[in-house]
């Protein structure tokens, strides 16, 4: 077990409590909770790791003491405005497995390759296996824009246009650039919105994954990628997936 996990915990029992009122989410109910729903009682160092973790918490501002100004004190304490809008968010993070998948799936027409890529990246991330996981988002997103890439190919022969020959090379980076130079043709033609979340985000979002994949499959040194990048790509990987989703839309209904 690892603070991630207990972090994990810790805001969900927070999340739960702080909706049933002042006589549940008080400090010893919560940190309870979480000890039992984690089976660390008892366990000295993963006991102390959970008090720091609630004590980090008032630290950066998602918690406070006090529930109203007649109950001001310890054990009451209420979630900070700044809590209540990243607790919105926690559905969709990668920590909750189930809540990511279905926020992904819900945004975005994604294929089975990619699913069962994000899927293992996602297992590989919860058991702290960081090098794993940035190989896997990075197979999920080569898997998204290639797709984008036959979409787009196959719309080109139906016309009768050529199709450049780097848009079918074997190398993902060669394929982006392909893409994104016939990309860039079409931007004029794009609708406002499709336009500005393009111009905003298509290199950023595709570059990041992929440059945080190729540092951990080829790797210079023990660590080759930080978990904050592997965290970024993960959560970068649905806009991803709903940009290209945006663009195979416009692509079957517009391109000419």
């Amino acid at each position: 077990m690892d603070v991630n996990q207990i972090r994990e915990r810790l805001l969900e029992v927070i999340s739960e409590y702080s909706k049933q009122g002042p006589g549940y989410f008080q400090q010893s109910n919560v940190l309870r909770e979480t000890a039992k729903s984690l089976d660390i009682k008892g366990d000295l160092e993963l006991e102390q790791i959970l008090l720091t973790e609630w004590n980090e918490l008032f630290r950066i501002g998602y918690l406070a003491w006090g529930y109203d100004i007649a109950n001001p004190e310890p054990p009451f304490c209420h979630l900070t405005l700044k809590a209540k809008e990243n607790l919105k968010k926690f559905s969709r993070d990668p920590a909750n497995q189930g809540g990511y998948l279905n926020y992904l799936t819900s945004n975005s027409g994604l294929n089975s390759i990619a699913i069962s890529y994000i899927t293992e990246a996602l297992e590989t991330y919860n058991n702290n296996c960081i090098k794993a996981t940035a190989v896997m988002v990075g197979c999920a997103s080569e898997s998204v824009i290639l797709e984008l890439r036959d979409v787009l190919v196959g719309k080109m022969n139906s016309l009768g246009k050529t199709v450049p020959s780097k848009l079918n090379d074997w190398r993902i980076k060669t394929v982006i650039d392909s893409l994104t130079d016939e990309l860039d043709k079409c931007k004029p033609l794009f609708g406002q919105k499709l336009k500005e979340q393009y111009s905003a985000y298509w290199m950023s979002l595709s570059c990041q994954i992929r440059i945080t994949r190729n540092d951990a499959g080829h790797p210079t040194s023990i660590t080759p990628v930080a978990t904050d990048n592997v965290y970024a790509s993960l959560l970068i990987f649905p806009e991803l997936c709903k940009l290209v989703y945006d663009l195979t839309q416009w692509i079957k209904s517009t391109y000419k």
